[in-house]
């Protein structure tokens, strides 16, 4: 009986799934992004220590949906806010109060209120999460060493593989002639 435990596993093989290229400055990284955006990529993003002003610009990213999101969701809860007390003042339960109209605003107003926040909040949580593609437990730039100072005083800018205009080589002298200090090839194994 051999023990199969000792025997050496071979090599998986690697392929690379993101160039990480590290800036000195807010202005460095900003510049960069915008020479990825002129040259036509889409799928990249940038990683600093605090908001940089234009950012969005710079990578040419669109207003984000999230506000029509809660509109809707708003829209929704007012709603179902008033079929519900319709439902349940005129339908299921009809008894007249002190001879109040069948639709009295001021009975409407709380429960409108609160289911009309409440999806909008509901919408703000899950859209926000949605759009990010969020719960992400992992990403491949936490494989570089260099990129836990993103939250100190670096700024990277990571151009992901399934971006269509993504070349190694290309992609990388892009990158250096962007004035990167530094650019890595982050690799994982092929599943």
């Amino acid at each position: 009986m051999s023990d199969t435990h000792n025997e050496p596993q071979p090599e998986r093989e690697r392929r690379p799934v993101l160039l990480l290229a590290e800036f000195d400055s807010a202005g460095s990284v900003l510049h960069a992004a915008e020479a990825l955006r002129d040259a036509g990529y889409k799928s990249f993003d940038a990683h600093t220590p605090f908001p940089v002003h234009g950012m969005d610009r710079a990578m040419g990213m669109s207003d984000s949906r999230l506000g029509w999101i809660v509109a809707a969701m708003a829209t929704a809860g007012f709603t179902t806010a008033v079929a519900l007390i319709t439902w349940a003042n005129h339908i299921s339960y009809p008894f007249v109060v002190g001879g109040k109209p069948p639709l009295s605003i001021p009975a409407y107003a709380p429960v409108t209120f609160e289911l009309t926040v409440l999806f909008s909040a509901f919408g703000a949580v899950f859209g926000m999460l949605g759009l990010n593609k969020l719960p992400r437990h992992h990403h491949p730039v936490f494989f570089s060493d260099r990129f836990r100072s993103a939250t100190d005083d670096r700024f990277f800018l990571s151009v992901e593989r399934e971006d269509p205009k993504f070349d190694l080589t290309k992609t990388r002298e892009l990158l250096e002639g962007a004035k990167a200090t530094h650019v890595e090839v982050i690799e994982d194994e092929v599943p």
